[in-house]
């Protein structure tokens, strides 16, 4: 089938194909866009039909960088809130989806019609709270710890779950949010020596890094 040409406000519609030819033909329709510098966003009737899109838009364009932009998963009048973990990967493909030169940068964003109606802070937002480290780096722990407040972070005596923090000494625990794992951060007066991830259940420390990058 060959490809359809799209045009800002204008809509073209075509039966839908059959089995898994729908995700071949926006796998073929995606890599145009990303050849021509473009984001590729797809919305689906749900999660379920957005993963199914995304797991076989990857087996037949290994190539592209697809993310799911996941849904809240509570009611409107739900008493409790959205899992601190759908949050952060919220946040981390909003992150990505900003990027163009990076490379974990998105490609193709799908989004379940039911997410797509919630609205997003603006991109601003994401940008003004968002900041990296490295090793080697001069770091000032005073302005760190405010910064991290500012992001929302909460300071806690052991690190557990994202968005929190903990200072011991010349030792920084923190689990940014968008990210699997925690990390430490160990300083020598105000230079970062090393960051590591660590296991946030033994909290032994696990294996180098070159830098962190904290969403809020």
């Amino acid at each position: 089938m060959q490809l359809p040409v799209l045009h800002a406000g204008k809509r073209f519609t075509l039966p839908r194909p059959v089995g898994s030819a729908d995700a071949v033909l926006l796998a073929r329709l995606a890599e145009r866009e990303k050849a021509a510098g473009r984001l590729t966003a797809i919305v689906a009737s749900d999660a379920s039909d957005a993963q199914r899109l995304m797991d076989e838009m990857v087996f037949f364009a290994p190539g592209l960088r697809c993310v799911m932009f996941p849904d809240w998963e509570t009611l409107p009048y739900d008493t409790f809130s959205p899992h601190q973990d759908l949050i952060s990967e919220r946040l981390a493909t909003l992150w990505r989806i900003r990027q163009r030169n990076h490379p974990e940068a998105a490609d193709v964003v799908l989004i379940p019609a039911t997410t797509a109606l919630y609205r997003l802070a603006p991109p601003s937002f994401l940008a003004g709270y968002t900041f990296e480290f490295k090793t080697k780096q001069k770091l000032d722990e005073a302005e760190l710890k405010a910064q991290l407040t500012l992001a929302g972070y909460n300071h806690v005596s052991q690190v557990v779950s994202p968005g929190e923090y903990a200072v011991r000494g010349g030792l920084i625990d923190l689990f940014p949010m968008g990210s699997p794992v925690p990390y430490r951060v160990d300083l020598f007066d105000d230079e970062i020596d090393s960051i590591r991830t660590f296991d946030p259940d033994s909290q032994r420390s696990l294996y180098p890094v070159p830098e962190v990058r904290l969403l809020p």
